[in-house]
């Protein structure tokens, strides 16, 4: 069974084993409560500013750099051994992409895990705190993405991926943004096709399944994902992790780079 994706009881069984972490604005943390134990490492901390990366060190798409990743996680009192779920109060789209930033740096993803639901499906039947979590200050080691195995690809292998009849191109953003301008050969999966919002997690396995198989979106294929900043595509990363898709490939430049360097789009359904 897969452990990408973790239900509150197998959380709740395991809060001494695992480092929870909170990704949601601080007021957010301290003034509505978290999970108990849970330590705070807020969304827009682990995101680089527009054109941030590219002007300061040259890493890819919205990446915060990797000091700037080790001294939050540092912070955090988080290692780089740490077994880590993350959460957030929407559906895990935020949560996910501080797993795939730590993945991106090094941190092994069999440790990587994301709480199915988030705070509010959380809050409905377990304990929450309000409490400051004590935290022992860490070091975190970061890897240089370029140098380690990653699932990073680039504009060009994304654009070779249309032509690909053992490979998919994903645009996990909504119609509408899909029809003003997507990169060609792309199909149409938003990422909230996935998420149940009465549970707030994921839906049911086999309901999930359907959806990807009607779009192409299966096991054999190499699946190619973007949306516009990497954030969205994140969550959609971590829901075929947990499904067992073992062939992916993450664009970190998604749309803004695309367009930034001039490449062509199509219009339409």
């Amino acid at each position: 069974m897969s452990e990408v994706v973790v239900p509150a009881a197998w959380v709740a069984d395991r809060r001494d084993e695992v480092v929870l972490v909170d990704v949601r604005d601080a007021w957010e943390f301290d003034g509505i409560g978290h999970l108990p134990g849970a330590v705070n490492v807020p969304f827009d901390s682990f995101r680089a500013g527009e054109h941030a990366a590219a002007d300061e060190g040259g890493e890819t798409g919205m990446l915060p750099g990797g000091e700037v990743f080790a001294d939050l996680m540092g912070e955090a009192g988080i290692g780089r051994e740490d077994r880590i779920v993350a959460y957030d109060d929407h559906h895990g789209v935020f949560a996910a992409r501080l797993l795939v930033t730590a993945e991106l740096y090094g941190h092994d993803p069999a440790t990587l895990h994301l709480l199915d639901g988030d705070f509010s499906a959380w809050q409905r039947e377990r304990e929450t705190a309000s409490e400051t979590t004590d935290v022992e200050p860490a070091t975190y080691e970061v890897a240089d993405p370029a140098e380690i195995e990653t699932p990073l690809v680039d504009a060009d292998t994304v654009a070779a991926a249309a032509d690909d009849p053992d490979a998919v191109l994903v645009d996990t953003r909504e119609e509408w943004e899909y029809e003003e301008g997507h990169i060609p050969g792309a199909v149409r999966l938003d990422w909230r096709e996935l998420v149940d919002d009465d549970t707030r997690g994921l839906k049911p396995r086999g309901e999930m399944e359907e959806i990807l198989e009607s779009r192409g979106v299966t096991p054999e294929k190499r699946v190619v994902l973007y949306c516009n900043t990497a954030r969205r595509i994140s969550h959609t990363y971590t829901v075929l992790r947990h499904l067992g898709y073992s062939n992916l490939q993450f664009y970190e430049g998604s749309l803004t780079e695309w367009e930034a360097e001039g490449r062509p789009l199509e219009t339409g359904s």
